[in-house]
C-alpha cells in the first residue's frame, strides 16, 4: 500500500491519500480523542500523542499535529497507524449514526428552502471540490433569511487555518452574493 501526504494552507496539517476510499458519503471530522473513539482509525491516530484532529474526506484524510510536534517525527506513525488499519479490514466507522454531518440545516418556507438549495447547490458542485484539494470541507450549517447571513463550518484543514478567513471572504462570500443575491454575508460557525 502506498500513502501519498501532501501539504496543505494549514501548516499544522497534513493530508493523507491512502489511494483508495476513505469515507463513502460525505466527511466526519474528529475534535477530541473521545470523538475519535467512534472510529479505529480516528482512535489510532490519536492514541499517538501530538494528534489534536482527524478528518475524513472521500478518499483522503487529514491530521492535525499539536503545537509543539513536529512532522518530521509524527508522520512515519501516522502513515503506520493508517497503513495498519486499511490493511486490517475494520470499519472505518464503528456504527453508522457515527457518520453524522454536521448540517444543522433548519425548517425553511417555501421561498427560503428554495434559497437554501441553491446554497447548497454550489457549496457541493463549485465550492467544496476545491477546498477538499487543500484538505477540507466547508459545510452548510444555517442561513437567516432576515439578515442574508449564510453560517458555515470549515472542517479538516480548513479549521484554524491562517488563510480560512480569506478564503471565506473573498472567496466563498463572493461566489455566493453572486449566484444567489438574498445572501448578503458569510459567516463561520465555531
Amino acid at each position: 500500500m502506498f500513502i501519498q501526504t501532501e501539504t496543505t494552507p494549514n501548516p499544522d496539517v497534513l493530508k493523507f491519500l491512502p489511494g483508495r476510499e476513505v469515507l463513502v458519503d460525505g466527511a466526519r471530522e474528529f475534535r477530541t480523542p473521545e470523538e475519535g473513539e467512534a472510529s479505529p482509525l480516528a482512535d489510532a491516530l490519536f492514541r499517538l500523542g501530538d494528534v489534536t484532529r482527524v478528518f475524513f474526506g472521500p478518499d483522503f484524510l487529514t491530521v492535525t499535529k499539536g503545537e509543539d510536534a513536529q512532522w518530521p517525527h509524527l508522520k512515519a506513525p501516522i502513515l503506520a497507524a493508517i497503513m495498519d488499519h486499511f490493511t486490517s479490514g475494520r470499519p472505518l466507522l464503528l456504527s453508522e449514526e457515527a457518520a453524522g454531518g454536521h448540517d444543522e440545516d433548519g425548517v425553511y418556507d417555501d421561498e427560503t428552502a428554495q434559497i437554501v438549495s441553491e446554497i447548497k447547490e454550489l457549496l457541493d458542485t463549485r465550492i467544496r471540490p476545491a477546498v477538499a484539494q487543500d484538505g477540507g470541507d466547508i459545510v452548510f450549517s444555517r442561513f437567516e433569511p432576515a439578515t442574508g447571513v449564510v453560517w458555515l463550518h470549515m472542517r479538516g484543514a480548513c479549521s484554524g487555518c491562517p488563510s480560512s478567513a480569506a478564503t471565506l471572504k473573498s472567496g466563498v462570500e463572493n461566489m455566493l452574493k453572486h449566484y444567489v443575491p438574498e445572501v448578503t454575508r458569510v459567516e463561520q460557525t465555531l
